[in-house]
């Protein structure tokens, strides 16, 4: 009787472990915390994470089913490469999803959760406004702005769609943040915070949707200008 027990702590044990890998690399890779193509050891994470390297292989294994990450023929794991046409396919998906997720989130949202997007909105703003912003620091930032608008929606089944795009999706956003761009010059995407922060002190869900749409359109367009992406998927993408 005493082993059963002791069978079962341990089962939950690994369970809460391979759980805690699968959503850290999970919430690294849709941050953007990654870049395209950028090689991953299971050894370098588990290090990183603390843990044994199974529960990293269990976490790669769910994160390349979801196509958030690939694994090649030689057993290399890296994140994939993205095509200009995927790229485009998923931006379509993403102003569709995360604008109606934008709205009902306005629409919801408590005096509480304007608070926290006010004070997320500031600390982008005074992070974008250093003289040598954190890139990564941007990017979370970023993350964390539009996600807690869509999560005020109370909709987990939306929400846990648009988190499938921004699996495959977050990695590009590095060419966005991370570049000394015309864009972040113009604070471009800043604009279009301040003016989704506005829209959601007045209640207003069409400009805030608006300011959405406004944003994920820049942003895809400088990507697209800027020739970081195939012009041909690549071969190894779609399984």
């Amino acid at each position: 009787m005493v082993g059963a027990t002791i069978d079962g702590l341990e089962r939950i044990h690994r369970e809460t472990v391979a759980g805690r890998v699968y959503r850290d690399l999970r919430n690294l890779i849709m941050a953007g915390q990654v870049s395209p193509g950028e090689g991953l050891t299971i050894r370098t994470l588990a290090t990183t994470l603390g843990t044994s390297m199974m529960p990293v292989r269990d976490a790669i294994a769910r994160l390349a089913a979801e196509r958030a990450l690939e694994v090649l023929p030689n057993r290399t794991v890296r994140v994939p490469l993205m095509s200009r046409s995927r790229f485009e396919e998923l931006r379509t998906i993403r102003l569709m999803v995360e604008g109606h997720a934008v709205e009902a989130g306005v629409r919801r949202m408590t005096p509480d959760g304007l608070d926290r997007l006010r004070e997320i909105h500031d600390a982008f703003k005074a992070e974008h406004d250093l003289s040598d912003p954190d890139a990564g620091a941007l990017i979370r930032l970023n993350k964390d702005f539009h996600f807690h608008v869509y999560a005020a929606a109370g909709m987990p089944s939306l929400l846990q769609i648009i988190e499938g795009l921004w699996l495959q999706i977050g990695p590009v956003l590095n060419f966005d943040l991370r570049s000394r761009s015309r864009r972040m010059t113009e604070r471009a995407a800043l604009g279009y915070h301040e003016e989704l922060v506005r829209a959601a002190l007045r209640g207003d869900a069409a400009a805030a949707r608006a300011a959405l749409v406004g944003d994920i359109t820049s942003a895809g367009d400088f990507i697209l200008e800027c020739g970081a992406l195939l012009t041909e998927p690549f071969p190894n993408m779609d399984g």
